[in-house]
């Protein structure tokens, strides 16, 4: 099934037992030569029952993604994931890759995103259909690509091709299930800290790319001719040692320009918990909600007074802990300002601020104790059709229900570094966590601790929680920091700079933590360069291509 064609200079005999009807290993020969084992050449077959093959190889494909991600976890699956996706489609024609690779995208996506049928099946199905179809153009990109040499390294270049793309358009992207998210706390999750999660899918690819290289090398040793065996073998085995160095690197990879320690600072955490968790309602009973985490804050008080707890620096709670503007609403304030008054520190409280027009903004606000309101961060990418409703008089003329989205938030432009008790908090609320750059540029303006407050209330026990959990565990490797996620109503979590959680909270109760954090200057690798590294993998993949489709031409017009 896997191997590939031997370096035989001619075919064997037709009927025979070798023949290449028989021998699943064997490619067809598109010129009526072998091709060097190095490539998988244009008419590459996997024996008789090649589409079968490619079938069961672009399904497993996206089952094997979808087990490496949260809430599974079986991260090593991602290099699996990668390396069956590209036995799928190497070897064919690129429309036939592209459907390959449509099934395979179409099987992780749409048990993936699930939880957005919160909002009806049909936005869940036309969500993981949007999100499917970036992976036509990989497959095609894939299958061209394979047939030059070092493929292995082309083919990943691509993936980080695919990935940028779709983490970008339209109305903003939506990364999620990167193969880069299924390593939250694994060695390829290292790599975060020379080139963000660019570097970490590149890696991962690479990794499965040698691990079907090494494949194709034993079987074509196995079942081919035996002059070239030990030479086949040996191949296999560079092949496997490489893809091991590349674990064992990722390991390596966060001492490199690591950041300093600057002291310790202690975190009251505060979930409130929400009424009606795994409802569609963004903001739930208002009020309630509100009544709920002020709340929280005064138990944390009194837990502190009791001595359950040391007294906190600052206490962070969620995004959504008042969808009731303060600035407007005597009631809200007073709330606030009472909990305030309690436990006597800065508090970071997640509140929607609305506007004049309709609009509103998804903030997260330094409330202090003695002079009230001050920083703010407004939330810079939004969800479509949960926080705002894209063209808006189209979309609703044909889903109703979306109207319950009453107003539409308005994303803001400045970097979340926050000053709260002495210490920059490099803020990013919810969705902001899952792109590269909101968080990048908050460490850049001095944060020292990354915060994401969030509220996964319409998605409780569906795995999501758990997805923007992992996905914030590489974001603490990445820029060298401990990491805190507040939700309102789980899963908040404690995240060391290595990835690893240290407290993690139930979903859909009430919760309070405090946590010692240490706190860190200076940046990391990945921090500097930015997307430097991202659009160095992508033009490779995307120039390996143009060389593909080049040298393909070239053949056939016999130069």
């Amino acid at each position: 099934m896997v191997a590939e064609n031997t370096e035989q200079d001619t075919a064997p005999a037709s009927g025979g037992p070798a023949s290449l009807a028989e021998a699943p290993w064997a490619a067809r020969p598109p010129s009526g030569r072998w091709r060097r084992a190095t490539t998988i050449p244009a008419g590459h077959r996997w024996g008789r029952r090649d589409l079968f093959w490619r079938l069961c190889a672009a399904v497993g494909s996206g089952l094997a993604q979808l087990l490496a991600l949260p809430p599974y976890g079986w991260w090593w699956l991602g290099p699996v994931s990668a390396a069956l996706f590209l036995l799928a489609v190497a070897g064919t024609r690129p429309r036939r890759a592209a459907w390959l690779g449509l099934l395979a995208a179409a099987t992780l996506m749409v048990p993936l995103v699930s939880w957005q049928d919160i909002f009806g099946v049909d936005v869940w199905l036309v969500i993981a259909a949007a999100e499917s179809v970036y992976f036509l153009p990989l497959a095609m990109g894939l299958t061209l690509v394979a047939r030059l040499p070092l493929w292995p390294v082309w083919t990943s270049a691509l993936w980080v091709a695919q990935e940028a793309v779709r983490a970008r358009w339209p109305l903003g992207g939506f990364p999620w299930g990167k193969l880069a998210f299924a390593q939250p706390d694994t060695p390829f999750v290292g790599y975060a800290a020379l080139g963000s999660s660019p570097l970490v899918t590149f890696a991962v690819a690479l990794t499965g790319g040698l691990l079907l290289w090494s494949a194709l090398r034993v079987a074509g040793a196995v079942r081919g001719p035996g002059a070239g065996r030990a030479r086949a073998f040996a191949a296999a085995a560079a092949g496997l040692a490489v893809s091991a160095a590349i674990v064992a690197g990722g390991t390596l990879a966060p001492a490199v320009g690591r950041p300093a320690e600057a002291g310790t600072v202690t975190v009251g955490m505060v979930q409130g918990n929400v009424p009606g968790v795994g409802e569609m309602s963004i903001t739930g009973e208002r009020m309630q909600v509100l009544r709920n985490h002020a709340e929280g804050v005064r138990d944390l008080a009194d837990a502190v007074e009791a001595g359950e707890y040391p007294q906190p620096d600052m206490v962070l709670l969620p995004e959504n802990a008042t969808d009731i503007d303060p600035y407007r609403d005597p009631e809200a304030e007073r709330l606030i300002t009472e909990a305030g008054d309690a436990i006597g520190v800065p508090m970071l409280w997640g509140m929607s601020r609305f506007n004049d027009d309709g609009t509103r903004y998804v903030q997260s606000v330094v409330w202090d104790p003695e002079t009230g309101p001050g920083e703010r961060y407004v939330k810079r990418y939004l969800v479509p059709f949960g926080e705002y409703i894209p063209y808006r008089d189209f979309f609703t003329r044909f889903v109703a229900r979306l109207e319950q989205v009453s107003s539409d938030a308005v994303p803001g432009t400045d970097p979340g570094a926050l000053d709260v008790a002495g210490t920059i908090l490099a803020v990013g609320i919810c969705f902001d966590v899952a792109f590269d750059r909101p968080v990048r540029e908050a460490v850049a303006e001095g944060g020292q601790i990354i915060v994401i407050p969030t509220n996964n209330a319409n998605y409780n026990f569906t795995g999501q929680s758990n997805q923007q959990l992992a996905i914030t565990q590489l974001r603490a490797v990445e820029h060298g920091r401990s990491a805190v996620v507040v939700s309102t109503s789980g899963i908040s979590a404690v995240v060391n700079p290595d990835g690893t959680t240290s407290y993690t909270s139930p979903e859909a109760e009430p919760d309070i933590h405090v946590a010692e954090l240490t706190a860190a200057e200076g940046t990391t690798v990945a921090t500097r360069l930015g997307a430097v590294p991202e659009t160095a993998l992508s033009v490779l993949g995307l120039g390996t291509v143009a060389a593909a489709v080049i040298a393909g031409r070239r053949a056939r017009n016999g130069g």
